[in-house]
């Protein structure tokens, strides 16, 4: 299988137009609030996940400035492995966020905790489910002396 095609189902709003100042996760930017327009004929798709408090997105960053195989993620000077790493300069630039789901108006879901850029083309929404979705780990590799700077470090414009 060489090519694989994906149609958004929505779109994303947000208060970021550009990467400079974005939070770079979605637990780094509590209060923060957004929308997400499902096209009408994904509109029957939306039935019951008013249910969920939590929901995953996957996205496109359709920002990115390419692909690469190493980067300098934002909470590090040094070249990761992007398979090692968040960054949106992938080799299929797919991005995953959990966010909150406040309240869901026809094709509208509103949403909080939110770190895309406005005008993000929405893939595909899945329900968060801690007792699918928790998993204690071990370890987190290079992030490990670096989590702590999550709350105050924002995207720059280094993908893009």
């Amino acid at each position: 299988m060489d090519e694989i095609r994906f149609t958004p189902i929505g779109i994303i709003h947000s208060p970021f137009k550009e990467a400079r100042g974005t939070p770079i996760q979605p637990t780094a930017s509590r209060g923060i609030a957004g929308t997400i327009e499902i096209k009408p004929q994904y509109a029957d798709g939306l039935k019951d996940v008013e249910g969920f408090s939590h929901i995953i997105l996957l996205f496109h960053c359709h920002c990115a400035n390419g692909s690469l195989l190493q980067v300098k993620p934002y909470l590090d000077d040094t070249p990761r492995g992007v398979f090692a790493t968040r960054a949106p300069s992938r080799p299929n630039p797919i991005g995953l966020s959990i966010v909150r789901l406040t309240r869901v108006e026809n094709t509208t879901l509103y949403i909080e905790e939110v770190d895309i850029l406005d005008g993000t083309p929405l893939l595909d929404i899945k329900p968060y489910v801690p007792q699918f979705d928790d998993h204690q780990v071990d370890k987190i590799g290079w992030l490990s002396e670096k989590v702590a700077d999550l709350h105050i470090t924002k995207a720059d414009n280094r993908f893009q």
